[in-house]
């Protein structure tokens, strides 16, 4: 019976360590997901459009990168399909905030859909700043379906060097 209680200690280790993983992994996951919504009909009567956007996903990941430089901090958003006009971009309370709408649009009248992936809609994604940023000075670029916000670092986010003497 004593020699159960180091496999018990490690299982419970285990188990605290795979659940800790898959609290991250959820957290991680939960941060990506992004709703899409859709504008109501008026009187109650959808547009063509309407209907097919029924059988879009709601929901999307938009994968976010997030690295610094000593200056900047980089934000990198997967948001295919979109133009630039289409986002809205804020820094609110350490939160790089891009929302926007992403636009149907049919080229053929007479497709037929029978699965539908891709999101279409209004979205909003929040994605927390690592430092305090000079929102400033931010700027913005939208190429080949990636946004990437460039937010140099306040003043004293700055890494600054400093020697330090050992006796």
């Amino acid at each position: 019976m004593a020699n159960l209680q180091p496999v018990r200690e490690g299982l419970e280790r285990a188990w605290s360590s795979l659940s800790d993983a898959w609290h991250q992994l959820r957290q991680r996951a939960a941060q990506a997901l992004t709703r899409f919504t859709h504008k109501q009909a008026e009187g109650g009567l959808e547009s063509a459009e309407q209907q097919v956007l029924r059988y879009a996903s709601p929901w999307a990941v938009l994968a976010a990168d997030v690295s610094a430089t000593d200056q900047d901090v980089i934000v990198k958003l997967e948001v295919p399909g979109m133009e630039p006009e289409d986002f809205d971009i804020q820094v609110v309370d350490g939160l790089l905030v891009v929302s926007g709408e992403k636009h149907f649009s049919r080229e053929r009248r007479n497709d037929q859909f029978y699965t539908m992936e891709r999101a279409y809609g209004r979205f909003q994604r929040a994605v927390p700043l690592p430092v305090e940023v000079d929102d400033s000075q931010a700027r913005a670029r939208y190429r080949r379906g990636v946004l990437t916000v460039t937010l140099p670092k306040s003043a004293r986010a700055r890494s600054r060097r400093v020697e330090v003497r050992v006796d």
